[in-house]
């Protein structure tokens, strides 16, 4: 770049500059526009930058997005409101983040083992005002009681469990759960589940506020009773089972085909 036109750049007002910047990606921001000119780097080290961070849809250049991660979040000095992370995640980095961003609200991040579903739950504790937490891939258990628990302001709970077999039965425990500790929530999302009527019967129950209800793939329920009515009456938004999952774009594996592969495991998960 010719020394005039990074001049041109560099006398741009910052609040110009720092719009421009926003609309970056992280990897655009931290391996790009910060070594422009000494403004824009300036720009890129403001904390504000950093409130909200999106790594999803990334591309595989190369780069360690962990690592990337990190330092978005150390950049963000605590203010970190929002974090959306698609294609990598470890033990580590959900420890990292969940250590640094307390006023964190939002958290979408995918399960990575067997004892990662533990291990939210403990950093959820550290997390008091989160409202909003989505599992795009969600292979084991989770224990949603005391995720509740450590989360009372949640407002939304979206889990992807295609391809992760329980028995209704077990569905309709995990209901019970959400019913007991999260009755703020407003936008309840179960991927793939098998929840039966009674368990639909026990969020409407527990979760007062609940103003979306998404039961796609495969769901066990049929609507006896007065059921449809209270769904009708109380949920401005509720997606069937049936419904097609054609939205949905975290992985494009799935289809509207995929619930017939869904069993049950067999064995307490």
């Amino acid at each position: 770049m010719k020394k005039g036109k990074q001049s041109n750049w560099a006398e741009l007002p910052p609040e110009l500059t720092f719009s421009i910047l926003l609309r970056l990606s992280v990897a655009e921001r931290l391996k790009n526009a910060q070594r422009v000119c000494r403004s824009w780097r300036g720009v890129c080290k403001d904390p504000l930058m950093w409130r909200k961070i999106n790594m999803t849809y990334l591309e595989d250049i190369g780069y360690d997005f962990e690592a990337m991660c990190c330092h978005a979040v150390d950049r963000s000095q605590g203010g970190l409101l929002e974090i959306k992370i698609e294609g990598f995640g470890s033990d580590s980095l959900l420890t990292y983040i969940a250590n640094r961003s307390s006023n964190l609200r939002l958290l979408k991040i995918p399960v990575c083992n067997p004892m990662w579903p533990s291990r939210l739950v403990k950093a959820a504790g550290k997390l008091p005002l989160l409202e909003e937490l989505e599992i795009p891939q969600c292979w084991w258990k989770m224990n949603l009681k005391a995720l509740g628990y450590s989360c009372p302001r949640l407002k939304t709970l979206k889990l992807n469990c295609l391809g992760y077999g329980r028995s209704p039965e077990k569905w309709d425990v995990d209901a019970l759960s959400i019913a007991e500790s999260m009755p703020e929530l407003r936008h309840l999302q179960l991927l793939g589940n098998c929840l039966t009527d009674v368990g639909v019967n026990a969020i409407l129950d527990g979760c007062p506020h609940l103003e979306h209800l998404g039961l796609r793939k495969p769901g066990n329920v049929n609507f006896d009773g007065n059921l449809e009515k209270r769904c009708s009456e109380r949920i401005r938004d509720l997606r069937h089972p049936n419904d097609s999952i054609a939205d949905y774009t975290f992985d494009s594996t799935f289809s509207d085909d995929d619930s017939e592969g869904i069993i049950d495991s067999g064995g307490e998960l």
